[in-house]
Parts: C-alpha cells; structure tokens; sequence
C-alpha cells in the first residue's frame, strides 16, 4: 500500500560561484580600447543646421527659417525629377537596379564617355569612402595630399583609413598645385581638387591644371572633386584626363544644381579598370531607385538647370556687392555660395540664428572669422544682408 504522507520534495539552491573578468576586461575603461586607434584623431562631419531643430529650438514654424547654410538648390527638385520619383515609387518594394544602368548611360551619353567610365554612389561621400577602400593601406603608410581649407571630409577619409593626410597652405585662400606637387613623396596615393573649393569659393583655371598633371607621379591618383561644376560659365575640361587614361577620377552630384541632396546621388568618372577596382568596394544595391528615377529625369530637364543658374549668378553677384559695400571682406566666388569675414564668425552665426537665417561658420575649417553663406532665393538674400547690417551696425 502507498503511505498517505506524500514525501517532501527538496529543492537544492544552486551556488554559482562568481568569478573575476579577465584582466584586460577589468581594466578596460572605455569602448575606445576595442575601437581603431585612428577613429580617435577624427573630428565628426558637422553638417549645416537643420531648418527643423532651429524651428524647435526657436518655437517657430519651419517655414519661417531661411537655411543658407548647405549649398542647396533654392528652387528645390526638377518638377520632372519629382514626377519620376512619385512614379518610381509604385515599385518600392523591389531592389534597385544595383548598377545603375540607365542612369549610367544617360550621364555617359552627355559626357561624351562609356557606362563603363562610371560608377554611383550614395553621395559622393560614399565615392570617398570608395576610393579610401580601395588605395588607402595604413601599414604601407600612405598620404593624402589636398589644400588647406579644403572640404574636411577628405581628412577625415584619409585618417579613418590610417593614411597620413598632408595639407597645403593656400595663400590667398587659393589652392597652390605648385606646392603640392613639391609635396608628393613614394607614399603619396591620392591627392584630392576641389574645383570649385569649397567653402572658398575659387576656381584653378585649365591652365593650371593642365601643368599640374604633367608633372604628378604615375603612382599617384588625382581626384577632382566637381560638386559645384554646373555653376561654371567656362569649366575646365578634367575628363580629357579619363579619356586620355590619366589617373585621374572625377567626381560629380545630383545634390547641387540638381536640388535633390537629399536623395544623396553622386557619381564618379575614371578608366574602366579604376571603376571596375572602386565595383569591389561598393555594396550591392547602394543607390536607391527612388533616387536613381529622380536624378535621371533631372539631368535631363535644361530648363531648370539654366534657370537655376541664372538665380544663383543673380543671387551671387548681389551678395558680393553688399558685402563690398558693407567692407566686408569676401572670397569672389564661382560657385553658389560666399565665404565673408565677419570679424567673430561663431558670434554673427548665433545671432543670425535668432533671427531665424541659418547660414555655416568655418571654425571647424580654421577660419574663426568667416562665414560661407549659401545663396539663396532673392528674398532670402536680402534678409540675411538686412540681418547682417544690424547685427554688425552696417549703414544702408
């Protein structure tokens, strides 16, 4: 017979016995002792202020801020560029056409090139990223050579891949090719060409140029950066380099006179084996097809190209011309922006700001004094030169 006492269950209490982590773990400190050595020297991109923080940040509405801090179009997208990516966004839900085809060959058709001259990026900051994967090596200790206040996303490709980056001084804020060819040592792999620079504004002339690739080592890769090319009266001719099969590459964007930054598109022009080498460094599908409608339809749109820059000339040469009567010192530029000098450029910014205009002080590029104000529509023009009349006492 069974007991009618039901036995006890015993529960046993696990002991788990703890121990120290390993060493190298206790003494760690910080996540920077995992990361690469070289992310320690890199400062973060600081893009222009966004219209929507500094509507926050005011308790205004968006619409009432006028940003003419980023080099945007004012006129906004190509209508055709809008309609094309409405349409495109029917097919949303299938991966893009990872090569760009059509794209490719309507830039290489205008270009005068073959599809296989070109390769897309997500920006042309990811065609840096390219270019830095593929010719940058930190342990043969190579070195990149561009101007002193050039774009700083090319110093910070440069140390993100353990390379050495060497900055030309630029006197009279113009880039020295002279200087620089002095400059290239058996490690120099990539000099980098703003032309137009940005944030100064200037232009080297085809002449120059011309002398310059002449002389440069057939070891090193010259990169001119193009962003700003479609604002030029007389641009000079960088793709003969490609034809002649130079290494050179050139690279070009949909985010300026094209209005579509924000879809970020960019393009890179070279001799097949190069784009074929920078193909090994791309990932699949990099491009979206949203992006890839809209800028195929705007490069095709002449009529909002020119009017585009018949409002950045207009809206240039007034802010030059206030600003000289102002006596303030500025860089001419070529491009659609200005550089001007305004004695505290982190101050003047500030109080632009809470007068709801955005525009880009140049701390970050060792210039303390200045400002690059974008151009902007004519209203936004005038109220910016209006704004800085007040704030620095400036008589009408």
């Amino acid at each position: 017979m069974r007991s009618s006492k039901r036995k006890k269950k015993s529960h046993k209490i696990l002991q788990v016995e703890t121990s120290p982590l390993p060493s190298t773990l206790s003494r760690m400190t910080s996540i920077w002792e995992l990361a690469n050595s070289q992310l320690r020297d890199i400062t973060v991109y600081e893009a222009g202020k966004p219209i929507e923080e500094t509507a926050r940040e005011l308790g205004v509405d968006p619409g009432a801020i006028i940003k003419l801090a980023s080099n945007e179009n004012p006129l906004g997208p190509s209508p055709k560029a809008v309609q094309a990516m409405r349409a495109a966004l029917d097919n949303a839900h299938l991966y893009p056409d990872g090569t760009g085809f059509y794209l490719c060959k309507a830039i290489a058709a205008r270009l005068g090139l073959a599809p296989e001259n070109i390769i897309l990026g997500n920006g042309s900051n990811e065609v840096l990223e390219f270019l830095g994967h593929a010719f940058l090596d930190a342990e043969r200790q190579d070195e990149v050579i561009a101007s002193e206040y050039a774009f700083v996303v090319y110093k910070l490709i440069a140390t993100s891949f353990g390379a050495r980056m060497i900055e030309v001084p630029s006197p009279g804020y113009q880039q020295d090719l002279e200087a620089m060819l002095e400059t290239i040592t058996p490690r120099t792999r990539l000099i980098f060409i703003p032309n137009p620079n940005n944030p100064t504004g200037t232009l080297i002339s085809q002449r120059e140029i011309d002398r310059f690739i002449l002389r440069v080592p057939e070891q090193v890769i010259v990169v001119f950066d193009e962003a700003y090319f479609e604002f030029l009266d007389v641009p000079p001719d960088t793709l003969r380099f490609v034809r002649e099969g130079r290494n050179v590459i050139v690279l070009r964007t949909f985010s300026k006179i094209h209005g579509l930054a924000g879809l970020r598109i960019g393009y890179t022009l070279a001799r097949p084996d190069v784009i074929d080498v920078l193909h090994k460094t791309r990932q699949p599908f990099n491009v979206n097809s949203i992006a890839q409608a809209g800028a195929l339809a705007a490069l095709e749109d002449e009529a909002h190209l020119r009017e585009t820059k018949r409002v950045i000339d207009e809206g240039r040469a007034y802010l030059q011309e206030q600003f000289a009567e102002m006596k303030l010192p500025f860089v001419p530029g070529v491009a659609n922006f200005v550089m001007v000098n305004v004695g505290d450029g982190c101050a003047v910014f500030e109080k632009l700001l809470r007068r709801k205009i955005i525009v880009r002080p140049l701390k970050g590029y060792g210039l303390p004094e200045w400002l690059r104000i974008s151009v902007g529509s004519m209203e936004g023009n005038t109220r910016c030169v209006a704004a800085l009349r007040e704030i620095l006492g400036c008589a009408n």
